[in-house]
């Protein structure tokens, strides 16, 4: 350093901002928060920073950069100076350690998401948006043997009750992939049932028949996923997912559904998917699905 030059005693803040690699405006809004104190203004009117301000400012820089949000690095100080800990460092610390948890967490959220994406690029966009636990559980299909109307079937069912909820739906759209007569015959009973629209009374002699036939395909598609093994990979399903998810097989009061007791904490329950789906249903076509599950209890009662 030249002897003839003698460093300021005080500067401007555009000088002040160009030395820790701020802004005039930055800095006037830490004044605004409370978070830097007011610095002392020379004869033209201006602020003055000194060397203690520069510090701070240095501080400030640094731990913002670390991500802490600055009403943190005002409480911080101070609580600092409150305790006659002038660099507010055990406040500094606490906040350290808050901003630490919270960045695990968004590194877990991250791999989540990456995941999601490396899934969707490995198994196709539309079956790459349902979870591990569903695409699992199609993995032993050929390729284009679901429909993409199964999927959005799927994606409905895992919102509203999970993962395990979707893979065990899953199961329907394995059976009618390896069986061409039943979904040939699902096919049909589906564009019957679509005929219901509301042209159709909900007296017509043709809403009690296709209920028969929707009960007679739900019954013949039942004794396939028993006869073919399905059932038993469902139960493991379930198997494996209570002893992953304990607090989940356990939660909930006793006598309670157990499927209620296993929808993720995310979903909703049926009653609130009602009212938040829309499904484009005609009064004859609610009325059809009301006979089939009437046609199904009877025979779960033995009459």
């Amino acid at each position: 350093m030249s002897p003839s030059f003698v460093p300021p005693r005080r500067i401007k803040i555009g000088d002040a901002a160009a030395f820790v690699g701020s802004t005039p405006r930055a800095i006037r809004h830490y004044h605004e928060i409370g978070l830097l104190p007011e610095p002392g203004r020379g004869g033209d009117g201006r602020r003055r920073y000194g060397y203690e301000d520069m510090i701070r400012l240095l501080w400030i820089r640094r731990t913002a950069d670390a991500g802490i949000a600055l009403d943190d690095i005002r409480d911080a100080f101070a609580t600092g100076a409150a305790s006659a800990d002038a660099d507010g460092g055990e406040a500094i610390a606490g906040v350290l350690e808050r901003l630490e948890h919270s960045l695990a967490e968004q590194e877990a959220e991250l791999r989540r998401q990456r995941a999601a994406v490396r899934r969707m690029r490995t198994e196709g966009s539309r079956t790459g948006l349902l979870s591990d636990l569903v695409t699992g559980r199609l993995t032993s299909l050929p390729e284009g043997s679901l429909r993409p109307a199964d999927l959005d079937t799927l994606l409905v069912t895992e919102r509203i009750f999970g993962p395990l909820g979707a893979a065990v739906q899953a199961t329907r759209f394995i059976a009618l992939a390896r069986n061409p007569t039943l979904r040939q015959e699902s096919d049909r009973v589906d564009d019957a049932e679509e005929a219901l629209d509301d042209s159709v009374a909900v007296d017509d002699p043709r809403v009690a028949r296709v209920a028969a036939e929707r009960h007679a395909f739900e019954s013949a598609l039942h004794a396939f996923i028993e006869e073919s093994g399905l059932s038993e990979e469902d139960e493991a399903l379930f198997d494996a997912w209570e002893a992953a998810h304990p607090e989940t097989a356990e939660g909930g009061e006793e006598g309670a559904d157990p499927a209620s007791r296993r929808r993720e904490a995310d979903s909703m329950s049926v009653v609130e998917a009602v009212g938040k789906m829309p499904y484009d249903f005609s009064p004859a076509r609610l009325r059809c699905g009301e006979l089939a599950e009437e046609l199904s209890a009877r025979d779960a009662a033995g009459t």
